[in-house]
């Protein structure tokens, strides 16, 4: 189920656009981008089942190793900066380990840390996955714990981060919003935000308070929450018009320039509010693994293409092309040009085959 012309016709276009997007790919380390987010961390602590405890029903598991990764905004900040960006991360860690984890993984990939606040009444937002195995067996998840408040940050460090970001945003040619619904992305900080004229916005819910944001990216299930009615039903024709639809509501709803609607294995559509339409398909529909935090990689390479100048036709393959490669990879992951530039290469082979 795509809405491309044809694969043929897709290949054609892709083909005549190589140059351009290799060009594109070879200057990624050049945009600045500030982002604002919801930062959290993610870890995984894994271990081999003993046996059954005698205290409860549960497994006892014998601790091998833990990992922690960048999570939630705080991904985001890491997939721009594993492309090659300049990033100033913005956002609230607590006063725990966690955060300090956090700060220090974005330190050692020279990522800016001056805006990240520290928020003494709130933890950092930390989500622990416990897996085990068996001797012989692949290592499957238990059980979740995650730590976090419901309290928004206080007035003054809503007002203390909105400050930092209108000092800043003159010197960055680019502004991501990456909203988890954390409490980060207050009415104070979205107004600061959207200041920048180049603004792109990856929130999960609420997305009318980012009115007027260059461009949205929401996945297919987002984007039936915001609009109110589902974009899918059986026929191409169908789901064709519900699509077209949902994406002319959603630039009503947002008064947004764009919206980038991420469909999985169907591709990804996008819409602009000058009426042109754009359906390109997935990249990769068999080696997926995991698409955890591939919304964030969609809107890390995306940002760097609009932030070089590339069309929104453009920069929308090259975050078709980034996803395409983390889903191959368990967790959530970055990928970087090089990569890249290897994934369309081969992607331009095939499609001439």
């Amino acid at each position: 189920m795509t809405f491309v012309s044809t694969d043929s016709t897709f290949a054609q276009t892709l083909t005549q656009a190589a140059d351009r997007l290799f060009h594109i790919l070879n200057q990624f380390h050049q945009p600045r981008v500030l982002v604002v987010g919801d930062l959290c961390l993610d870890e995984f602590l894994t271990g081999q089942v003993e046996r059954l405890s005698r205290e409860a029903p549960v497994l006892i598991i014998r601790h091998e190793g833990t990992r922690q990764v960048p999570g939630g905004g705080a991904n985001a900040v890491y997939n721009l900066a594993k492309l090659g960006a300049q990033v100033k991360a913005v956002g609230f860690v607590g006063d725990d380990e966690q955060g300090r984890a956090l700060r220090s993984i974005f330190e050692q990939a020279s990522i800016n840390t001056d805006g990240i606040l520290l928020d003494r009444d709130r933890p950092t937002v930390t989500k622990t996955r416990i897996s085990g195995h068996a001797r012989q067996s692949v290592t499957q998840q238990i059980v979740r714990v995650d730590r976090k408040s419901d309290a928004p940050p206080t007035p003054a460090l809503q007002t203390a981060l909105a400050d930092y970001i209108r000092t800043n945003i003159g010197s960055v040619d680019a502004v991501v919003c990456s909203d988890y619904g954390d409490g980060t992305l207050a009415a104070p900080v979205i107004a600061a935000a959207l200041e920048h004229p180049l603004s792109i916005v990856d929130a999960q819910t609420a997305l009318d308070r980012y009115q007027q944001a260059t461009i949205f990216t929401p996945n297919l299930p987002e984007a039936e929450k915001a609009v109110g009615y589902p974009l899918i039903q059986a026929g191409a024709e169908a789901d064709l018009a519900l699509l077209r639809r949902g994406g002319t509501d959603l630039l009503h709803l947002t008064q947004a320039k764009k919206i980038l609607i991420t469909r999985g294995e169907d591709g990804m559509s996008l819409f602009q509010n000058d009426g042109t339409e754009y359906h390109i398909p997935a990249f990769n529909r068999t080696d997926v693994f995991d698409v955890t935090g591939a919304g964030d990689t969609v809107a890390a390479a995306l940002t760097l293409g609009l932030a070089l100048g590339a069309s929104p036709w453009e920069a929308a393959v090259l975050g078709n092309l980034a996803a395409s490669i983390v889903v191959r990879q368990f967790g959530t992951t970055t990928t970087n040009p090089t990569e890249m530039k290897t994934a369309l290469a081969l992607l331009l082979e095939e499609l001439n085959d």
